[in-house]
């Protein structure tokens, strides 16, 4: 039945495509986040459903679409060389067979967000794109919120609908892009206009809210209780009443502690020594590794290059207390350990020019939201949406920027759309900023202006004697 239900509304989808063309870009938005594919058994398994939805939404793109204001950014371009510098690490790799598995679907992910700011002419396109995002993400956030209050989830042990430890299904992954997503949930609940925002939308995405910050507790993701961390910063910038949201945050982790399970509260006593813990003390050693393996290859060793590593550390636990402590320190080994970093994984695998270009794409986006923001922030009725959605965008990614820290998430291909709804944004309002400041020639007077002499003038204001 599950098989029956994902057909029925991926043909309904793509049936709503021959008639919108721009509803194909949001199937492939859908398809590539949600993954109905790994989420059926027989059906969908055998049919190349993501081939067939980028296909369909680029050529009806170039078919159909009117591209008359269609504006490049140089973000874009930005991305094009990320893309070809990416393609020739590739080609020079350390492990050329498994640098091949994940250049196929990097390469698209980066293409996609290429073409995507292309087909975002309108405020509706846009919209609609993050409507997209936001709920096909929520499709397993909810889940994954749900079974979080049923059972307390556990590290390694809440299922998200499918046993692939993969994309968003993996704990702090997921956990990343939940937090990430809260600013967009609530921009939806005041300024969405294809669902306006009604007490049924608005308690939605509460709701909704609320589940994506049940993730990182479900998933006992220590990234993500440090996103939750950033994101209550970032939301004091925009809160109108500060001194109120200042005491809430204090008195949420007062009222939250007793409710939260305890292998949650185990897994966070980590983050202040993570000495004792093998996890963490693994991805420091890595860490390290790649700043050796920079240094002998500064153009990096091509996708999955961290299979070559060899790590020697020691794990440290502290036990009693006062003067009775015991240190007991033990030597660890291990080999092939994934980078664990967004920053390292750009560095072992792009070497220092692709961790130059991925920041600057990253860091591009932050400023020119923050950009829209001031510039709009004051703005009338029709545009007063601008500034609160380059608000939650600029937050979404900051959060990102964090998660990524610990996570190895540099192409994942959500934040790439995220960055092609930032530029979609730019150069919509660029257009409409370019489309406002122009003014036709002044025509010439069909009769010339008469002069009144100053004298005359006077005269003829002067009151009858």
């Amino acid at each position: 039945m599950r098989d029956l239900a994902f057909i029925a509304f991926l043909i309904a989808l793509f049936g709503l495509g021959f008639r919108r063309p721009f509803v194909f870009v949001l199937a492939y938005v859908y398809i590539d986040i949600v993954s109905p594919q790994r989420l059926t058994y027989l059906l969908l398994n055998s049919v190349p459903i993501s081939l067939i939805a980028v296909v369909a939404a680029v050529g009806t793109w170039f078919a159909f679409d009117d591209k008359r204001d269609t504006r490049v950014a140089p973000r874009q371009f930005l991305l094009l060389l990320l893309l070809i510098y990416c393609a020739i690490t590739t080609r020079n790799a350390d492990f050329p067979v498994e640098a091949l598995g994940k250049w196929d679907w990097v390469w698209k992910a980066l293409a996609f967000a290429i073409f995507l700011p292309l087909t975002l002419r309108t405020k509706l396109r846009i919209e609609s794109l993050l409507l997209f995002m936001v709920l096909s993400a929520s499709s397993i956030i909810i889940v994954g919120g749900i079974k979080t209050l049923a059972s307390g989830g556990g590290y390694g042990s809440l299922n998200l609908m499918v046993a692939n430890n993969s994309g968003l299904y993996e704990g702090s992954i997921i956990s990343t892009v939940a937090v990430a997503i809260v600013p967009l949930v609530l921009w939806f609940s005041k300024h969405g206009t294809i669902f306006p925002p009604d007490w049924k939308v608005k308690g939605f995405c509460y709701a909704l809210a609320f589940a994506c910050l049940l993730i990182p507790v479900g998933t006992s993701a220590r990234t993500g209780l440090v996103c939750i961390g950033l994101l209550a910063l970032l939301m004091l910038r925009d809160a109108k009443r500060r001194l109120m949201y200042l005491a809430l945050m204090a008195a949420v982790p007062v009222v939250s502690l007793p409710f939260l399970p305890e292998s949650f509260l185990e897994r966070m006593q980590t983050i202040q020594n993570h000495q004792s813990d093998t996890s963490a003390s693994t991805r420091v050693a890595v860490w390290k590794w790649t700043m050796e393996y920079a240094k002998t290859h500064p153009f990096g060793g091509g996708f999955d290059a961290y299979l070559q590593n060899e790590l020697r550390f020691e794990t440290v636990k502290v036990e009693g207390s006062g003067s009775n402590i015991s240190i007991q320190r033990t030597p660890e080994q291990d080999r092939a350990r994934a980078y664990h970093s967004s920053y390292f994984e750009m560095l072992g695998e792009q070497g220092y020019p692709g961790l130059a270009l991925w920041l600057i794409i990253n860091l591009g986006g932050i400023f020119r939201m923050e950009v829209l923001r001031q510039r709009y922030r004051r703005a009338g009725p029709d545009e007063a949406w601008i500034a609160p959605l380059a608000s939650a965008l600029q937050s979404a990614h900051i959060v990102y920027l964090l998660g990524a820290a610990f996570v190895g998430i540099a192409f994942q291909p959500f934040i790439y759309m995220l960055i092609g709804a930032q530029i979609g944004l730019d150069t919509y309002v660029g257009r409409r900023r370019a489309e406002a400041g122009w003014r036709p020639f002044r025509k010439a007077s069909a009769a010339p202006r008469t002069t009144i002499p100053p004298l005359a003038a006077a005269k003829a204001t002067m009151p009858p004697s």
